[in-house]
């Protein structure tokens, strides 16, 4: 299945609706037919989805948003979902509205789901649940325009969560029963948590031309894993070989850039197999500009993501929006009162302007620390010496 489009309404870290497209909303010529996925009839989707903006203004929050729904609808329960923090905040008199837009090979889907939390009277213990949820569908093949794809007013209402039904957990998507039928889901690598701990987290044999990419004075690295025991056997090119037990002790002998381009790169191999998601936060940490620069041709190359896999990440380095033809990949976000994405394809028209002059100038607005700040700090710095 295909993420096309997802809507959260609620959020109370956010402004206002927070809206993710993933179909081009530009215009698709002939050129950037070859770097986006053909979905079904004129529809194409995006294969990088970028968020950038300044220190503290909600980028990560926005990829853990978006990995928990992806997650619900993967018939996790969102009480046990990693990510769900994002409805910390959430009071018992309000809720969240997630309408989520997906297809198949022969259908799009809409699914609305409301969630809301409940807080034991006994204990004053809280947890989330689902306090409604409906499922309508539509045959691809009545879809003629980009228009028309997000439209359901015609179309047929094909599941609703039933609260008399005793088999569906009250925090489970009825997703659940949707993916068993139909064998569905979606491939999901989350590497955000691994943001502020860099360390090995995928194990198993690497490609000689990933590490010779990465580091070349590597020979080999080995990972075997017997039961909780980690065995790993790195050697370097005319040295001997290096017996180690535990990822963590990677960093003493291999640099952050190559451990993290490790992990990135073969969770990105994955994600190309399985035509998957992989959401990476500040992928700009340990990488150099010419790594991640790799990294995003690869998913834009269809020679390599053969199966239309998607990369979602954020960032704070305004160069890498260079390495983007098209505006409407890329995301603003600011927080002034609340958090907001806006699609650059809604505030610039021109793809030729070259985007990081754009983001770096202050015309978006929010996108570089305000003047004052910046006399603020320059202010103390100069009265404490």
């Amino acid at each position: 299945m295909r993420l096309l489009r997802m809507v959260f309404e609620g959020l109370p870290q956010f402004y206002n609706v927070l809206d993710i497209d993933f179909v081009a909303k530009q215009r698709v010529d002939e050129d950037d037919k070859q770097r986006l996925y053909p979905v079904f009839s004129k529809i194409y989707l995006n294969q990088i989805i970028s968020f950038i903006g300044i220190n503290a203004s909600g980028k990560t929050t926005i990829l853990k948003v978006i990995s928990f729904a992806i997650k619900m609808l993967n018939n996790e329960s969102i009480n046990n979902s990693q990510s769900k923090e994002i409805l910390s905040e959430l009071k018992p008199s309000q809720q969240v509205i997630l309408t989520s837009y997906f297809c198949d090979s022969d259908f799009v889907y809409k699914l609305e789901t409301f969630i809301g939390k409940e807080v034991n009277s006994l204990d004053g213990s809280e947890k989330f649940v689902i306090l409604d949820e409906s499922l309508w569908s539509k045959e691809l093949k009545k879809i003629k325009t980009k228009k028309s794809v997000f439209d359901f007013k015609e179309s047929d209402l094909k599941e609703r969560r039933n609260q008399n039904e005793q088999y569906l957990m009250n925090d489970v998507s009825i997703m659940v029963a949707e993916n068993k039928r139909n064998n569905g889901g979606f491939f999901i690598r989350d590497m955000s948590k691994w943001t502020d701990h860099n360390m090995l987290n995928v194990l198993g044999q690497f490609p000689k031309e990933l590490l010779s990419f990465l580091d070349p004075s590597i020979e080999y690295i080995h990972c075997n894993v017997k039961e909780k025991k980690v065995d790993i056997q790195l050697k370097f090119y005319g040295k001997d070989e290096i017996l180690i037990n535990s990822p963590r002790v990677l960093e003493n002998y291999l640099s952050s850039g190559t451990i993290k381009g490790l992990s990135v790169f073969m969770s990105a191999v994955f994600a190309f197999i399985e035509g998957g998601y992989l959401i990476v936060d500040e992928i700009e940490n340990h990488f150099n500009r010419e790594i991640v620069a790799t990294l995003i041709r690869f998913f834009m190359t269809p020679k390599v993501n053969k199966n239309g896999a998607t990369l979602l990440l954020s960032t704070h380095y305004s160069e890498l929006l260079d390495e983007f033809d098209r505006n409407d990949g890329i995301y603003i976000v600011r927080n002034r009162n609340g958090i907001t994405a806006e699609n650059l394809s809604d505030l610039l028209k021109r793809n030729d302007m070259k985007k990081s002059e754009v983001y770096d100038s202050g015309y978006l607005e929010g996108t570089v620390p305000g003047y004052e700040a910046y006399l603020a700090l320059k202010k103390v710095l100069t009265d404490v010496q």
